[in-house]
């Protein structure tokens, strides 16, 4: 297929890549155009702007947040001026329901199609291949973008035929990863005070309790405190906390536990960890117990 990719952060640059390597004919934009190069080389086409990478069959938009893929879809020459008729814009970025449902709306209105199509995965995970897709949009439009979502990730999970599911479903799911780093850090905040050796318990807790990647990949990133590079900074973790708690207002449904992580990222952020790695709530729990260093 022909393909636009707009937005080449860590997981953007991961999946263009991957869209290459499968055969795909693949244009790419980013704001700082030095960030294409390594894909040039590898194939892809730099698009001079937003519309040059909208001229195939699709256009992935991998974006941090509302406020920057609102900007690309809806500005001067943006994504819903630029697509042609027909063709799809495939949101993978992690957005609020309320955007999805503006989406839907704006490209119908154009003729145009739209899916959500966010993913689960860090972006060593996205250089793999190896993401998890979660799909909603139309039957048809999901099974003639198979191709892509093969390309990018291990598995697709189609939720619904309406794009605003599959962002809900993200958010849920990255609100019980936040739970999970911030019961991990208090765990290893009390045992290591103890004397318990982290790394070595981390270790112990995955080979027996709790077998299953996230609790090994968070845990040990808490356990040696490698909040840096981040693979997905604080400040977007506390933002899809927010986009969490904004749609369970929406549906009436309370999130307790939601509520306080969103004070633990805000807490972080207010001390100057926005850019650390989301892990790095995990580590509050230490320092709230005083434990200055890695025990």
């Amino acid at each position: 297929m022909k393909v636009g990719l707009i937005g080449l952060g860590r997981m953007g640059v991961g999946m263009a890549a991957n869209l290459l390597k499968a055969g795909h004919d693949i244009s790419v934009f980013n704001r700082t155009p030095a960030k294409a190069e390594p894909l040039v080389a590898q194939g892809a086409k730099l698009a001079a702007d937003i519309a040059a990478a909208c001229r195939g069959d699709a256009v992935i938009t991998m974006l941090s947040d509302d406020d920057a893929l609102r900007q690309i879809a809806f500005g001067p020459g943006g994504v819903v001026e630029s697509l042609r008729e027909g063709a799809v814009h495939i949101s993978s970025s992690t957005i609020s329901v309320a955007l999805a449902e503006e989406l839907e709306a704006a490209h119908a209105a154009a003729g145009q199609k739209f899916v959500s199509a966010p993913v689960f995965g860090r972006p060593e995970a996205a250089a793999a291949g190896k993401l998890f897709v979660v799909a909603a949009g139309a039957q048809q439009t999901l099974a003639e973008l198979a191709p892509v979502f093969d390309a990018v990730g291990q598995k697709t999970f189609v939720v619904s035929d309406r794009p605003k599911t599959a962002n809900l479903v993200k958010l849920s799911g990255n609100f019980l990863i936040a739970a999970v780093i911030e019961s991990l850090g208090e765990a290893i905040a009390l045992v290591g005070k103890a004397g318990v050796d982290r790394v070595q318990y981390i270790e112990l807790l995955t080979s027996t309790l709790f077998g299953a990647p996230i609790y090994r990949t968070y845990g040990t990133l808490i356990a040696e405190r490698k909040f840096e590079p981040a693979g997905f900074a604080a400040a977007l973790g506390q933002k899809d906390i927010r986009l969490a708690l904004s749609a369970a207002e929406t549906l009436a449904v309370p999130l307790p536990l939601a509520s306080l992580l969103r004070d633990r990222f805000l807490t972080l952020i207010a001390h100057g960890g926005g850019a650390l790695d989301w892990s790095a709530i995990g580590d509050l729990a230490s320092r709230d117990a005083g434990i200055d260093g890695p025990r």
